[in-house]
């Protein structure tokens, strides 16, 4: 099941904000959430621990259950690349995760609700399913009839977007538009996550 609680709950069990929200309130409580957070000492966590919680992060990072990271690991088992660094492409590849990414909504689980509730378009066609995987050359855009709505309109004035944009993106805010011009290489992904320790965690 996908987590539906408190999202800055995440970035504290985690050790780092995963959103851009959580960053500030991350900087107030930088331990993990409950009584005892204040006196858990996460370098004594053991090996398991240390992979799964890394597992978890790329989960909590793009929103995805536990079966859709099953899924997606198979996937990566399959391809020809690095498995780690083909499942952080495979799930950066996702629709709502290049919505996120394009600077059209301010978190992943906003980005989420926009392809969900049909507001997104690829290629021309509605398309409502987020986990939805964009191959290169496809145009993601939000539809005409959903551009006047609150959320969008600062979408278009770039107040989600990044400092840099993602080399991958051929972004146009202002059109409330992005092209996936090529496949991510892992090393251009901002992701705070060591995929080794989750293709360890995987393989054991």
């Amino acid at each position: 099941m996908r987590y539906t609680g408190p999202k800055v709950r995440l970035s504290r069990r985690a050790g780092v904000p995963l959103t851009r929200k959580a960053v500030r309130y991350f900087e107030q409580r930088p331990y993990p959430p409950g009584e005892h957070g204040r006196k858990t000492n996460r370098r004594q966590t053991g090996d398991y621990g240390l992979r799964l919680m890394e597992k978890q992060k790329l989960r909590w990072y793009y929103d995805v259950s536990e079966r859709q990271m099953r899924r997606y690991w198979d996937l990566a088992l399959r391809s020809t690349g690095r498995s780690g660094a083909e499942l952080v492409v495979l799930l950066e590849t996702r629709l709502a995760s290049l919505v996120l990414r394009s600077g059209l909504a301010p978190s992943i689980y906003a980005a989420r609700q926009y392809v969900a509730h049909g507001h997104i378009t690829v290629d021309g066609r509605k398309v409502d399913i987020p986990s939805y995987l964009v191959k290169p050359g496809q145009v993601i855009a939000v539809r005409e009839k959903s551009r006047r709505m609150q959320p969008f309109v600062a979408a278009s004035e770039g107040t989600y977007a990044d400092e840099r944009i993602a080399p991958y993106l051929d972004v146009d805010h202002a059109e409330l538009r992005f092209t996936l011009f090529s496949r991510p290489l892992r090393e251009q992904i901002v992701v705070p996550v060591d995929e080794q320790m989750v293709v360890e965690f995987y393989s054991r």
